[in-house]
């Protein structure tokens, strides 16, 4: 099955099997970041779209715990810059219907949470189809070093992601299922 009939089959049953009552487990990114030791503490989150996980908890937790948030904006030519963000903090709605931060201080994440419409067991994955995350992975790569850490439901993986030259393989991915 192509890219684009695998994402159209998965964002459906996102939609019907969807639940803000299942979270993501966030010892089991806390376990992540203490395997991987010397990651500071800046946070690249996403506001949830389309029935992805809900990331506002975690990144609420991980503000408690005195870590920088940030949270993407899409700018001219299709990039994507991430801002320094706080839960106390006013968004945006851009042109996708996506919140966005309101400030311009720009911050490079550490520890860079991505959403996904499929993934395969090789921490490959599947988005919407923009290379927005691949575009931003491979440029935040030449600034500084950072841990990608995929969300997604359980059942959005599948047996194998088509690969093509521009697609960034995640360093981990979490689900619901994942301990």
């Amino acid at each position: 099955m192509k890219k684009p009939e695998k994402k159209k089959q998965i964002i459906q049953l996102r939609k019907e099997y969807y639940s803000k009552s299942i979270q993501e487990d966030f010892q089991s990114i806390l376990k992540i970041l203490k395997k991987k030791r010397n990651i500071k503490k800046i946070v690249g989150g996403y506001y949830s779209y389309n029935y992805e996980v809900n990331v506002m908890p975690i990144l609420e937790k991980f503000e408690k715990m005195k870590y920088k948030i940030s949270l993407p904006k899409i700018g001219k030519n299709s990039s994507m810059t991430f801002y320094n963000w706080s839960s106390n903090d006013p968004l945006n709605v851009n042109k996708f219907g996506i919140p966005e931060p309101i400030t311009n201080r720009i911050i490079y994440p550490d520890i860079l949470l991505v959403p996904l419409v499929a993934y395969d067991k090789n921490f490959n994955r599947i988005g919407y189809g923009g290379g927005f995350y691949d575009r931003y992975i491979q440029r935040i790569k030449k600034i500084k070093k950072v841990l990608t850490i995929g969300l997604a439901f359980s059942y959005q993986m599948v047996k194998k992601i088509p690969i093509e030259k521009n697609d960034i393989r995640l360093d981990f991915i979490i689900t619901e299922k994942t301990k």
